[in-house]
């Protein structure tokens, strides 16, 4: 069988571009990397190459951990998934996502599970908010961290969640929980889907507090999930009783465009 061609340079090489798929490939290869190798690769500044890597760290393909060293994000492993029912779910969700927003003067997302992560679907900025959280679409975080994660999880069976947290395929994802901690997280979710709410306090991106609920299809299980995004700074906006009702509300009315079929 013969070779496939050689791959050219680009004629017209973005280099901002090529350095962040390297670091990608860095990530991906080494497991961890410092910012002063990271820019002895580039051959740039480390600002420059710390820069570049914050922009992976926002789009969920790289994590940065307590030594301060940047490992893979959800992003670099996540598979590709069906886009079909996605469109259908954004062309329903957008109008209320667009209304929602006006509402509460915050950012709001659509988003939806894959395995243990969940991704950015869509995001609609509110144009009264002075300080903003920024378009998430395509971002990918861990699902037992996001708001949208957790309340699309509260509504999975624990054998189910066993399996993606508790089996040999969460220990090659670096997700496994031991059983104590299992029990633990197992004993949120039931008071997340008591309350139909959840709500992310800084645990995915330092200075952002996130208000989730979840969108079920006619049979009752989690397809997506809409949130609400605030800087820390009005943090008080997660706990605002027309916030939420709204955010329900949403939620609630896009299940109703879903039922009405194609």
């Amino acid at each position: 069988m013969d070779a496939p061609p050689r791959r050219p340079r680009p004629p017209y090489e973005i280099r901002s571009v090529g350095s962040a798929l390297s670091l990608l490939q860095m990530l991906r290869d080494q497991g961890v990397v410092r910012i002063s190798d990271a820019a002895a690769q580039l051959e740039v500044a480390p600002s420059t190459a710390h820069r570049i890597m914050q922009m992976l760290v926002f789009r969920g393909f790289a994590v940065q951990d307590d030594s301060r060293m940047y490992r893979p994000g959800p992003g670099l492993f996540a598979p590709v998934t069906d886009d079909v029912p996605h469109r259908r779910l954004r062309g329903v969700a957008q109008p209320i996502l667009e209304l929602l927003a006006q509402r509460v003067g915050e950012t709001v997302n659509l988003q939806f599970r894959v395995g243990t992560t969940v991704r950015f679907l869509s995001t609609v900025e509110s144009n009264t908010a002075v300080v903003q959280i920024g378009d998430r679409r395509g971002a990918v975080l861990e699902a037992s961290a996001a708001s949208g994660g957790l309340a699309l999880l509260s509504l999975m069976e624990e054998a189910d969640l066993a399996r993606l947290y508790r089996s040999g395929t969460a220990r090659s994802l670096g997700v496994y929980m031991d059983q104590p901690r299992f029990d633990g997280f197992v004993r949120s979710l039931k008071w997340v889907r008591g309350m139909g709410l959840a709500v992310n306090r800084e645990r995915t991106e330092s200075g952002v507090i996130a208000l989730g609920a979840a969108v079920r299809d006619p049979s009752g299980e989690g397809v997506a999930a809409v949130t609400v995004s605030v800087p820390q700074m009005r943090a008080q906006v997660v706990d605002d009783v027309r916030v939420r009702r709204a955010l329900l509300q949403a939620c609630g009315d896009i299940e109703a465009g879903l039922a009405e079929g194609p």
